[in-house]
């Protein structure tokens, strides 16, 4: 059997100390190479089934990782998209619970329906702040701008409580954190982050009753049998979550199949370990320089007040981490090594 460590690094070369998966991954050499393999087949006029194949194999894929069965699994391209869904499936005046200063595609669907009432409160306070009315809580597991983690356990009873649905999007946590998407009534995650996708994918999924949402979006791919209703309104929608499809970027799912399937050899729960040790070695380092992060217990994203300013002259020296409202933001991922974490201890003023 090969040990962790043997299956990464013969997946990752990278040529700078990339800190940055909180952005966009590297990708695995096995992704590229099924990258390669589908415009090789387009270019050369074969059939496509096999990409299309691909989409399946990945949406089970997801599935499986999310912890739900692949009916309540619907494929599309970004986080708004299926935030637009969620949103239009409230009626108006409906209040929707959210994070101050979660990431944009969260909430902006939300806001911009212009009749619901949408109502921000800190991080750390989501859960007692449910009220008899509210209609929905949508949060990010994991705060992109710091790393901070939600209290999903907490929200969910709080949600419950009051008869609120819930809004979970796994974006900055899929892959190295378990996801229990069955624990919540809709969730949601790009895959080109922690799941070392390309871009171009994302999930939602769906209670198993398809959670009253709109098929406002339904394309010729949302048919219960696509090719057979490709032309003219769908007059049966797929009786899974696959109503609410997108048409698939197909290159994307080539190469997403294969990363997918690095995860799940790999084990999620292996990556946490790996990624928490090199986190907290970060977070160790800091406090010897005198510098204090933004408090994420248990994340795998670091955050530092005030030193995103640096972030230009790291990426010049070969490091690279993101300026995140002004904080240096640096995130552990499976590829990475204690060598990358010293690296960038030892580029900081302190």
């Amino acid at each position: 059997m090969e040990t962790f460590e043997n299956l990464v690094r013969a997946e990752f070369a990278p040529k700078t100390t990339y800190l940055n998966t909180a952005s966009n991954s590297l990708l695995p050499a096995r992704t590229v190479a099924a990258l390669q393999d589908a415009v090789r087949l387009r270019a050369q006029g074969r059939p496509l089934d096999s990409l299309y194949a691909d989409v399946e194999a990945c949406r089970a894929a997801y599935a499986r990782l999310a912890g739900v069965p692949v009916e309540r699994v619907a494929a599309g391209a970004t986080v708004a998209l299926h935030t637009s869904l969620v949103a239009a499936s409230l009626p108006p005046g409906a209040e929707v619970l959210t994070a101050e200063d979660d990431f944009t595609s969260v909430l902006n669907p939300f806001h911009t329906r212009g009749d619901l009432k949408v109502r921000a409160v800190p991080l750390e306070r989501i859960a007692d702040s449910v009220r008899p009315g509210t209609a929905l809580v949508a949060v990010s597991s994991g705060q992109s701008a710091d790393g901070r983690i939600a209290d999903l356990p907490a929200l969910r009873e709080a949600a419950r409580a009051h008869g609120a649905r819930t809004y979970v999007d796994f974006s900055q946590t899929a892959g190295w954190l378990p996801m229990e998407a069955d624990a919540f009534d809709y969730s949601v995650s790009i895959t080109y982050k922690w799941l070392l996708g390309p871009h171009g994918a994302a999930f939602l999924v769906v209670p198993e009753d398809l959670g009253g949402l709109p098929p406002v979006q339904a394309s010729w791919a949302a048919g219960e049998a696509p090719w057979d209703s490709c032309y003219g309104p769908v007059t049966e929608l797929a009786h899974s979550a696959r109503r609410f499809d997108s048409s698939p970027a197909l290159f994307t799912y080539a190469g997403l199949r294969a990363s997918l399937e690095l995860v799940e050899e790999l084990g999620v729960d292996a990556v946490r370990a790996h990624d928490l040790a090199l986190a907290d070695r970060f977070r160790a380092g800091l406090a010897a320089l005198g510098h204090e992060p933004v408090p994420a217990p248990g994340s795998a994203i670091v955050s530092v007040p005030g030193l995103g300013r640096l972030q230009p002259e790291l990426s010049a020296s070969g490091i690279e981490v993101s300026n995140r409202a002004g904080n240096l933001r640096a995130s552990f991922h499976l590829y990475n090594t204690a060598a990358d974490v010293d690296r960038l201890l030892e580029a900081l003023p302190g």
